[in-house]
């Protein structure tokens, strides 16, 4: 038992010299934020992520593509083979310009399209582009999210209610529906939903009800679509060092010690997750719809 012990202790203490652990000095940035400002700034796997071919070929449209985890799966797909489509807002321009810069770097084609998906209309439009811009649509990734904590539901608005629904759950709605027609059998569909779906926190009232919504709405899509061949998963993911967390999604006190209570005592880095997603995505996992997969640091959600 002691000989299991020091085991655990030395592997978190490798794991804390290459990804940071709290605390982390405070910073806080207007919404949306972007990850280049961050202390420490995250690792989307830049310089680490090794493809294998899993997705040659493959046309993909990532929605929230600029940071955080649709940031690692941009390149992490570009580094498997795979033409990338990302969405982000014009205030991300910044870090989209560095995303579109390394999947360039690649060799493969990349196509950025900024604009707000609480649009309708523009949801429509975005899938267009990704179609045009691709040539195609085999995976789509419904990644953008928007978090903002409120303390009381007193305190929380109806405006800030409804722009999270609409990020959260409506864009991903019409997204979809917009993408059904271009996807053919063996297409794939991945929603990012949270462990909050499960462990909701108190303040985070509606970003939670919304990652809830996303697993249902990720369940009945994969029997609705099954008899067409598209696989329909999500990836639920627990505390992840993203700009999400610093432009509103968490209080400053928090934000100094986020991922401390998980149990490798840190948060995750967004390279660290990639991989689900290039799973969920690859040819070698045709058989796995309906699913979601959790990455928390061990704490054992799902």
């Amino acid at each position: 038992m002691a000989d299991l012990k020091n085991e655990k202790k030395s592997i978190y203490k490798t794991n804390s010299v290459r990804y940071p652990a709290p605390p982390f000095p405070q910073q806080k940035q207007p919404f949306p934020g972007l990850a280049g400002k961050m202390q420490p700034r995250p690792d989307h796997g830049e310089e680490s992520y090794q493809g294998s071919g899993r997705l040659n070929g493959r046309k993909v449209l990532i929605t929230g593509g600029d940071s955080g985890i649709g940031r690692a799966v941009a390149i992490a797909y570009a580094r498997e083979g795979a033409d990338v489509a990302i969405n982000y807002l014009p205030d991300e321009e910044d870090d989209a310009r560095e995303v579109v810069d390394l999947i360039k770097k690649t060799g493969r084609n990349v196509v950025a399209i900024p604009g707000d998906i609480r649009d309708e209309t523009f949801c429509g439009h975005l899938v267009k582009q990704a179609v045009e811009g691709l040539g195609g649509l085999d995976i789509l990734v419904n990644n953008a999210g928007r978090q903002q904590f409120c303390e009381s539901i007193e305190a929380l608005t109806t405006e800030d209610f409804d722009a999270t629904f609409k990020t959260n759950v409506y864009a991903m709605f019409w997204i979809t529906k917009a993408a059904i027609p271009h996807l053919s059998r063996d297409s794939v569909i991945i929603n990012t939903t949270s462990v909050q779906a499960y462990e909701p926190s108190e303040i985070l009232l509606d970003y939670a009800q919304t990652k809830a919504a996303i697993v249902a709405f990720t369940k009945s899509l994969a029997k609705q679509l099954a008899p067409k061949g598209i696989r329909v998963n999500a990836v639920a993911p627990g505390p992840y060092w993203t700009v999400l967390q610093c432009c509103g999604g968490q209080p400053q006190e928090k934000v100094e010690k986020f991922g401390a209570n998980a149990p490798l005592g840190r948060p995750g880095q967004p390279v660290e997750i990639a991989p689900l997603y290039v799973t969920l995505a690859a040819q070698e996992n045709s058989y796995t719809s309906g699913q979601v997969w959790c990455s928390d640091g061990g704490t054992g959600t799902l």
